[in-house]
């Protein structure tokens, strides 16, 4: 248990407990019923839990990795209690999260580069999911740290998409860089990292367009982008931020591997967690694609745009499994 003993900021976590209550009730309401009657876990019970863990969207190579961990304790001890399957779930799914690349981030400290350069984050992900959000929440936060933000407004292939983010820009009180619609993208990564360069800012957040065309175009899109960019910082973009929408589900999944295929990404945002009972293809994503969940929201305030941390999350999705206790 010394996984979950670990001091949180108290209003963070009530913020996540409550951004994740749609899922674990929806969990351990279909638990409860996968239990019922049944003193010890049996292949009955295994069968019932590897259904939930895929209604819940898990995913299926996640679940059955999950099933042959509890099957392998099962053996071992000979006897398990039903009754300690939501100990025993919890304990994998940390174990789990803890053996690929999902981190526990802690704050949002950035890198610093050579020469001073700002930290360039590209934000990609399709229409819809919650990136212009994410990057308007980002640019508070960073700000309210005392970094220099600077947004670059690179989805030009929809008005809405610049408007969106100038209000976002506004709201925050942070400098973005614009061109008309149907500007090439590129062109505005270029002049976004020159001026950021040129004030001295700190970080750079760069939209794109939010289009799931096909893999090629895509590919050859981010491709020239990170090219332009590199003109003015060589080793830029730093970071490539993919934002998902949690409450999709299984379209998340398609949407990560349509991305991770068409360019290298490094981080992962999962929105709009709190209006779903999908809280399970958190894990899922984390594990299938190895790519750090950077960022989770789990509410519609700035500062529900949360640093991601498995030991939190786990801990809160089992939080009501506690205080029935």
């Amino acid at each position: 248990m010394s996984w979950f003993k670990k001091v949180f900021s108290t209003e963070k976590k009530e913020t996540l407990n409550k951004g994740l209550e749609k899922s674990k009730t929806s969990f351990f309401d279909k638990m409860s019923r996968a239990v019922v009657g049944k003193s010890k876990v049996d292949e009955e019970v295994l069968d019932n839990l590897e259904e939930i863990l895929i209604t819940s969207d898990v995913g299926v190579n996640t679940t059955i990795k999950i099933i042959e961990r509890i099957e392998e304790r099962v053996a071992r001890d000979k006897y398990v209690n039903s009754a300690e399957l939501d100990k025993i779930l919890r304990e994998e799914i940390m174990a789990l999260l803890s053996e690929n690349k999902t981190e526990d981030f802690e704050n949002l400290n950035l890198p610093t580069h050579p020469d001073g350069n700002p930290h360039v984050i590209m934000v990609v992900g399709v229409n819809g999911v919650g990136k212009t959000t994410t990057i308007g929440k980002l640019a508070n936060q960073f700000k309210n740290l005392g970094k220099k933000v600077v947004i670059g407004a690179g989805d030009t292939f929809r008005a809405a998409a610049v408007d969106q983010i100038q209000i976002w820009a506004d709201r925050v009180d942070v400098p973005i860089i614009k061109q008309a619609m149907g500007s090439d993208p590129a062109s505005v990564a270029f002049d976004t990292v020159q001026s950021a360069k040129a004030q001295g800012a700190n970080v750079v957040l760069l939209d794109t367009a939010g289009r799931l065309h096909n893999k090629i175009n895509l590919m050859n899109e981010l491709s020239k982008i990170k090219r332009v960019m590199q003109k003015v910082i060589p080793d830029a973009p730093h970071e490539v931020l993919l934002v998902l929408d949690g409450s999709t589900g299984q379209n998340a999944f398609e949407q990560a591997k349509q991305f991770t295929q068409a360019t290298e990404v490094d981080s992962l945002a999962i929105t709009k967690l709190d209006g779903t009972a999908k809280g399970g293809v958190v894990i899922g994503i984390s594990d299938q694609f190895n790519i750090p969940v950077k960022y989770i929201g789990v509410g519609e305030k700035v500062e529900d745009l949360q640093v991601f941390n498995k030991a939190e999350f786990v801990d809160s999705f089992f939080k009501k499994n506690e205080d029935e206790k």
